[in-house]
């Protein structure tokens, strides 16, 4: 899980050649159990972002803030008891977080999928992230790379569109600033036309085809997106229509009439 920096007389491009690389997937935490160790403000915050992404959260933590004591009582009663060893109850419903009030033990880790740690204490942080690795949970430890199996980027979110930027753990401010420039950049309306493209696909898929069969990259291209954020919905689905049906009338990756039009607006503009 090392994060080892090159020597800091090494050229650019050999520095860069020489640093740990991370590999980009998107998991699905949804109904799966999930560990957040802490009860601070940054603790909170990993919780909600997992249950919003509707896993099983459990937090362990002696003591929490008001921002845990409020996301556990919204989505459930917190369990004030002092438990020995994780419990898990059938029929817990899907985003549920659930409190127990004691500190980490060795062990914890290995009941869940994924762990977080945040408790703001580097040794406690490190201790929960060691056990997680020897018991081959993936776990993350909050402002601490080195103890790191996974990095959690910095998120721009138009459902069901999600774009990550990470740096690896070198610069989380360099993450939230490229993030913020990108969601600048692009606008509302990913969404919507991440749908629209799906519309497409599951008609394809209706009729044999594999959805990856016709041109989109032809459409979007040609301004789709555009469409899209203009609000002519009704005009970027026509487009995707006749792509559709050019694809199963045997027209492969031809480009849709209506896309001609638009992209030679864009060149007027």
């Amino acid at each position: 899980m090392s994060k080892t920096l090159p020597p800091a007389e090494a050229s650019p491009e050999t520095a860069r050649s020489e640093l740990p690389r991370v590999f980009p997937v998107a998991l699905r935490v949804e109904g799966r159990r999930c560990l957040v160790v802490g009860g601070g403000t940054e603790a909170a915050r990993k919780a909600a972002g997992l249950a919003g992404c509707g896993a099983l959260v459990t937090v362990i933590a002696p003591h929490v803030g008001p921002e845990m004591t409020e996301l556990v009582a919204g989505r459930r009663s917190p369990c004030t008891a002092e438990v020995s060893s994780v419990s898990f109850q059938p029929g817990v419903p899907r985003g549920a977080v659930t409190l127990v009030t004691r500190r980490y033990e060795p062990g914890d880790a290995g009941h869940f999928r994924l762990v977080i740690t945040a408790t703001g204490t580097p040794a406690v942080d490190g201790s929960v992230a060691d056990d997680a690795e020897r018991r081959g949970v993936w776990v993350n430890s909050a402002d601490d790379p080195d103890h790191c199996s996974f990095f959690l980027p910095s998120v721009h979110r138009d459902d069901p569109v999600t774009i990550a930027v990470s740096t690896a753990g070198y610069s989380p401010a360099l993450s939230a600033w490229l993030r913020r420039r990108i969601a600048a950049e692009l606008g509302p309306g990913l969404g919507t036309l991440a749908c629209i493209l799906d519309e497409g696909r599951d008609r394809l898929r209706s009729a044999g085809r594999a959805g990856g069969d016709v041109g989109w990259a032809s459409v979007l291209d040609a301004g789709l997106f555009q469409r899209v954020r203009s609000g002519d919905i009704g005009g970027a689905r026509r487009i995707v229509s006749e792509l559709v049906e050019l694809a199963l009338g045997g027209g492969g990756d031809a480009t849709p009439s209506g896309t001609g039009h638009h992209q030679h607006d864009r060149r007027q503009q």
